[in-house]
């Protein structure tokens, strides 16, 4: 399938990738029919999809099978008034029935909107009338629906609900029933264009309401370099991302890339994260390829591995937000498998990440991915020095490179303020070394400047990482009178070390740091806590730690 979109399919080098990667995109690209139903043609009887739960539920989808599936819904859909550039908002958790709703959704030329469980009354009525949203698919537990029903009174653009069941309320379509129903799928003789909009995403910033970030039909092909090159997928990979439906490495990890390159995609649809059940999966599935946040990562190297037969695991890749280099060795050394790190964003696909060619340096995200044009600037627009920290920018010119959002949608002010000058702003701040390897320090607001310095969370937090007490980490600045802002760091003891927690424990932490890296940088306020607060998406919120201290 890959051969479709890439003149070249292998390279051997970042020069090699950076020289010849150029990636065809056919007019009116449609991942629903150029991907899915291609192999449905060429591969009918392909596994795509491998579905398990904590109940000890599975099921396999083949793409043949997954047309079929993703024509009925189209169908219903249909029947229920969408069509091409509706809104559809898809809160459906890890249900199997995700993969059918947003694939059917792009075949007709709608626009999917996924969106995380957790929104609750007020956060659906901002997003139905932020967006126009005409439609909401919904798993079926009491929870989920009770919101969006009361929601629904101040949502006047809504016209359909559909739970997926078990629970079907009242006002709510029954998603099954429909699809069993509905008549025989008329492919509109004009889906979509490739600069339609055919996804959104609501990304929270640190400050005023949530973002649009709206990406175009060609956008799956942005994801090539996802799946193929850093997730290093081929026909044979039963590839697992752990990640939540409504947040976007959802559709980095569980869907675009990863069926471009003909893999299976493994979901396990769990309520409750543990480290050992996760485990046990790639045991019993057999799982070839792991993607996963650093936090996951964290908890993985405390269990018992011996206990699990990994030898099925190819590779690993991690990504969602800088990985600590004491999680990058203490993984290594349990199971042999290096951690090759990525980064990107929301608005983005991929941007800079260790390649399989290249012996990746823990702790650095990598090098740029040559979809984009990458380069690290200071306040003035100047392109910074090896070792100088500057903002990680996307230089645009005057075309956009197949991946990158198209606007903030309705939101040209906000669009105009991270884009402009044909330069496109992440708001990120990295540093490069002489290799031309990238090391993240962190976003610009979360940088902290005390008595002249600048200290980026992420080189104290590796710091502190490297002690056994720590599980997990979040640096803060504090107002400080003579300072400007102190470090803080507030910070998950290992079990054993819990009944520890106190001024002793926080003194021998803080020579710690002063031992591993430069001794201004270390934390003068310590914070032991059960949990750190966290995105759906298992990223730290540290505004809301600085919000609390306020």
């Amino acid at each position: 399938m890959i051969e479709k979109f890439l003149p070249r399919t292998t390279f051997s080098s970042q020069e090699d990738f950076k020289e010849n990667l150029k990636i065809n995109i056919p007019e009116n690209f449609n991942f629903g029919y150029d991907v899915v139903d291609a192999w449905a043609e060429e591969a009918p009887d392909k596994r795509a999809l491998l579905w398990t739960n904590d109940k000890g539920e599975c099921r396999e989808l083949t793409f043949g099978q997954l047309k079929s599936y993703t024509d009925s819904t189209a169908s219903y859909f249909q029947s229920l008034g969408i069509g091409r550039a509706d809104r559809v908002m898809l809160i459906l958790k890890r249900r199997i029935e995700f993969w059918p709703a947003i694939i059917a959704l792009h075949k007709i030329g709608a626009i999917a909107i996924p969106a995380t469980h957790l929104l609750t009354e007020k956060d659906i009525i901002y997003r139905c009338n932020a967006a126009g949203i005409k439609m909401i698919v919904a798993a079926g537990e009491e929870t989920i629906t009770k919101h969006i029903a009361g929601a629904m009174p101040q949502s006047p653009t809504v016209e359909q609900l559909v739970s997926i069941g078990p629970h079907i309320p009242d006002g709510f379509g029954d998603f099954h029933r429909g699809i069993q129903s509905a008549p025989p799928f008329v492919r509109p003789k004009k889906a979509n264009a490739n600069e339609d909009i055919s996804l959104m995403y609501f990304t929270s910033g640190t400050t005023g309401e949530p973002k649009m970030v709206a990406h175009d039909f060609t956008y799956p092909l942005g994801h090539i370099t996802t799946g193929c090159f850093w997730h290093n997928l081929h026909q044979d990979s039963i590839h697992l991302t752990i990640a939540d439906t409504g947040w976007g490495k959802a559709v980095w990890g569980k869907l675009y890339g990863q069926w471009i390159a003909g893999a299976t995609v493994f979901v396990y649809d769990h309520e409750k994260f543990v480290p050992a059940e996760i485990l046990q999966k790639i045991n019993d599935y057999r799982i070839t390829s792991l993607c996963a946040p650093p936090t996951i990562f964290r908890f993985l190297i405390r269990e018992d591995l011996s206990r699990y037969d990994l030898s099925s695991l190819e590779y690993c890749t991690i990504a969602g937000e800088a990985l600590n280099p004491a999680v990058f060795e203490s993984f290594k050394k349990l199971t042999g498998i290096k951690l090759m790190e990525g980064f990107g964003q929301t608005e983005t696909t991929l941007t800079i990440a260790t390649f399989p060619w290249m012996e990746p340096k823990p702790g650095s995200m990598g090098k740029p991915n040559p979809q984009y044009d990458v380069d690290l600037i200071d306040h003035e627009g100047r392109s910074v020095e090896a070792g100088e920290q500057g903002q990680i920018v996307i230089r645009t010119g005057n075309q956009k490179p197949v991946g990158l959002f198209t606007a903030y949608y309705r939101d040209a002010d906000r669009t105009t303020e991270t884009w402009h000058n044909g330069i496109y702003y992440t708001g990120d701040v990295a540093w490069r070394d002489e290799d031309g390897y990238y090391w993240f320090v962190g976003r610009t607001d979360d940088v902290i400047k005390s008595s002249g310095y600048r200290i980026g969370p992420f080189e104290v937090e590796s710091a502190l990482m490297t002690h056994p007490a720590v599980v997990e980490c979040a640096i803060t600045g504090v107002p400080d009178e003579i300072r400007g802002q102190i470090v803080k760091a507030t910070i998950v003891l290992a079990k054993e070390y819990k009944h520890h927690a106190g001024e002793e424990l926080a003194k021998e932490l803080q020579d710690h740091v002063k031992k591993v890296t430069a001794p201004y940088k270390y934390p003068r306020v310590v914070e032991f806590v059960d949990e750190l607060p966290k995105t759906i998406s298992g990223k730290i919120r540290r505004v809301e730690i600085r919000e609390k201290d306020r």
